[in-house]
């Protein structure tokens, strides 16, 4: 029996049950046979990374299956189903080494190739970025995705060059151990100061392109974001949410799930106004911010982890993007002179 999470976020995950009367056989080529496109190199790196799983427990290469053996294996993403192309694509680059690249992504790219969607990507960008425009090989070499932010998300993303430096992020990102915080404007003024919210996350039953919270524990996946108020502006709130877990539309579908959606997120109703006053006047107000930022106001600022290869730690931290920071400071200012609602700039 063959299993694949459907929602890959950080991992493709894979677990598989081997019948009765399976023979013995190495656990390499077991796998080998059942994913596509997953090359022994591959999968030996994911079990070097300790990420093959026998029973529950990490195994080598070379475990014989026996017959009903539960075997869970996780890969980072993506195995590739298609060529990929590179394309000369501007990216501002933070920070590059022999494993790796750190890339502070523009709002609108999307993050890889996928069903209808297959150039214009980052991946295509760095592809060509790192082979001078030659098709990448199928050598291990990268770009190796570790983990992805939404099109629409600005902010801070890590690439992997190569196999080795993509399962070591890979298991780093699995143990929580990556530091990850974002920047975000949301509906209505946060009560604490700082707090946590948990609850699993999956898709809703009725629009597949959307994320909700289930409070059943059977249904959708465990996830945890910690936020903290940066500034207040009545209306709207700036906060920073620091993620524990990296489900997909975490932050967004969790923010909304406490009552504070975020700002212009078109796809949980953050582009209605929530908050604020009736006057036509505020509404042209919201309206023009809509314009200037016309995406949700998310921004992923800082990730810090060890370096896959050097262990060194390493921290990156990146500026609002120039349409948050005049959103945020178009707030500011009408926070300041609300109390007449005269204002409209």
């Amino acid at each position: 029996m063959e299993y694949q999470e459907e929602d890959q976020e950080l991992y493709e995950h894979f677990r598989f049950e081997a019948d009765k009367g399976q023979g013995l056989l190495r656990v390499d080529k077991f796998l080998m046979s059942r994913i596509e496109n997953a090359s022994r190199n591959k999968i030996q790196q994911a079990a070097a990374a300790g990420n093959i799983f026998v029973n529950g427990l990490p195994v080598k290469p070379s475990y014989k299956i026996k017959p009903q053996d539960v075997i869970t294996v996780m890969l980072t993403f993506p195995v590739h189903e298609f060529k990929l192309i590179p394309e000369d694509i501007d990216l501002d680059i933070v920070y590059e080494d022999n494993d790796l690249i750190i890339v502070n992504k523009k709002p609108g790219m999307v993050v890889h190739p996928a069903y209808g969607n297959y150039s214009g990507t980052l991946v295509n960008a760095v592809l060509f970025h790192m082979q001078n425009g030659n098709e990448v090989r199928k050598s291990g070499q990268g770009p190796l995705l570790v983990h992805r932010i939404d099109k629409d998300t600005s902010g801070l993303l890590v690439v992997a060059k190569n196999e080795e430096a993509q399962m070591s992020l890979g298991k780093q990102f699995f143990d929580h151990s990556i530091k990850r915080r974002y920047v975000a404007l949301v509906w209505g003024d946060v009560k604490l100061e700082s707090g946590t919210i948990s609850g699993n996350i999956g898709r809703s039953p009725n629009n597949r392109k959307v994320f909700m919270v289930y409070n059943d524990e059977l249904r959708g996946k465990y996830a945890v974001t910690h936020y903290r108020v940066i500034e207040r502006f009545g209306y709207v709130t700036l906060v920073e949410c620091e993620l524990e877990t990296g489900r997909t539309h975490q932050i967004r579908v969790h923010l909304k799930h406490i009552g504070h959606t975020l700002f212009n997120d078109e796809t949980y109703g953050g582009n209605d106004i929530l908050k604020g006053t009736t006057f036509s006047k505020y509404k042209q107000f919201v309206n023009n911010c809509f314009k200037i930022c016309p995406r949700q106001a998310l921004h992923a600022k800082i990730l810090g982890f060890d370096h896959p290869v050097t262990g060194e730690e390493l921290y990156f931290e990146s500026d609002l993007p120039q349409d948050m920071l005049e959103l945020v400071e178009k707030w500011r200012n009408y926070a300041i002179h609300k109390s007449s609602d005269e204002y409209t700039d």
